[in-house]
């Protein structure tokens, strides 16, 4: 199994943009430090989030890290021009040296509609579209397209040809058959949110995605699937671990409430029961996510890359564990697939395979981790 760190980089506090931004930074690096496998920046366009430009985020962390995976999470493309949006991502592609990942979806949130003049009948068709034109401008040099959405395209040549040839293009998906169907439609892998609800409305889209996958003719053993989670603290005990966790969870569920979404698990207890937070000790969380892996299957999986609430030396500290104590048993128990090889033209003089004295460039600032959107 391989484990990234995602954040839609929440910002209620009273910190600055910027301390915010540093914060995220620093917690790729660490995750680099710690062994994780990747390290995904989200996307949304109203509070509580600043996370609406994610390939400039990405950007800067390509420059201060050499080994870990990038990813997207998600790339609301639905809201984007396709062109655009291939053009930065082209871009940070050879910036990282080829590390870059993306998982797409139609993102959330009442505000797209007002900034992107994007609605709830038309985000599905338009997500499909940008996609079906994304994946086009990634592969080949001259492009001609007719569509809905955006201006039509007679042999348009889009610039930096990318350095992945193709990318892999993960489709998140939280709620609806269509990222499902469109991921199994291409052959692309799924990443399930499986963050608010209980397991099994993200246990019935993964199986559709497998019937989907089948019916689209591609070999079963070849589907690949992602699961998130709710949250992360491990302990040596599970005692310690949910005393110190409580006003964590306590607090997230009367920010849920300020803003006036719904509360699906109003009790820690009720969300380690019953939800994909992974809070107890190491064997408790081990024995959790193999639970979960007999549902859905998946080779990988994401905790929160933000403190969210607990301190640096906490949340370093927990992390720690998982790499000492969680990780290597679940890497032995759910094989996986590598990730995609780091192209040979990605050579040692690239920026990214270089970074020895860039991380000083990162002030000081508490360590931190938060989950991904999806459609």
């Amino acid at each position: 199994m391989k484990f990234l760190l995602i954040t839609l980089i929440v910002h209620n506090d009273d910190r600055s943009p910027t301390e915010r931004f540093r914060e995220v930074v620093g917690n790729a690096v660490l995750a680099e430090e710690l062994g994780f496998d990747g390290f995904g920046v989200g996307e949304r366009h109203e509070r509580p989030f600043i996370s609406s430009s994610p390939p400039v985020v990405l950007s800067h962390i390509a420059a201060l890290t050499s080994r870990i995976r990038l990813f997207t999470a998600v790339t609301t493309l639905s809201l984007l021009d396709p062109v655009r949006a291939y053009e930065d991502y082209a871009t940070l592609d050879h910036l990282s040296g080829g590390r870059l990942e993306l998982i797409i979806g139609k993102g959330n949130g009442a505000a797209q509609a007002e900034l992107f003049h994007v609605t709830a009948e038309d985000q599905w068709e338009r997500n499909r579209e940008g996609y079906e034109l994304f994946r086009r401008l990634w592969r080949e040099d001259k492009v001609t397209w007719q569509g809905r959405f955006r201006p039509s395209l007679t042999e348009a040549e889009t610039w930096p040809r990318p350095l992945q040839r193709p990318i892999r293009v993960w489709h998140g998906s939280a709620t609806s058959k269509e990222s499902v169907d469109l991921a199994a439609r291409y052959g692309d892998p799924l990443f399930s949110a499986n963050v608010t609800h209980p397991i099994d409305p993200y246990a019935e889209l993964i199986d559709h995605y497998r019937e989907r996958w089948a019916f689209y003719g591609h070999d079963p053993a070849d589907a690949l699937v992602g699961a998130g989670s709710a949250g992360y603290y491990a302990a040596p005990t599970s005692q310690e671990a949910i005393a110190t966790y409580r006003p964590v969870f306590d607090a997230r569920v009367e920010f849920q409430r300020k803003l006036g979404l719904p509360v699906v698990f109003p009790t820690l207890e009720d969300a380690i029961e019953r939800s994909s937070i992974l809070v107890g000790s190491p064997q408790q969380i081990v024995d959790k996510v193999l639970r979960y892996h007999k549902r859905f299957g998946h080779e990988v999986m994401h905790l929160h890359a933000d403190a969210d609430g607990l301190t640096q030396a906490q949340h370093r500290r927990a992390l720690e564990l998982f790499q000492a104590e969680i990780a290597p048993v679940l890497r032995a128990e759910i094989p996986s697939r590598p990730f995609p090889a780091v192209p040979a033209t990605a050579t040692a003089a690239s920026p990214s395979a270089v970074p020895a004295a860039a991380p000083a460039a990162v002030p000081a600032a508490p360590v931190a981790v938060s989950s991904g959107g999806a459609a």
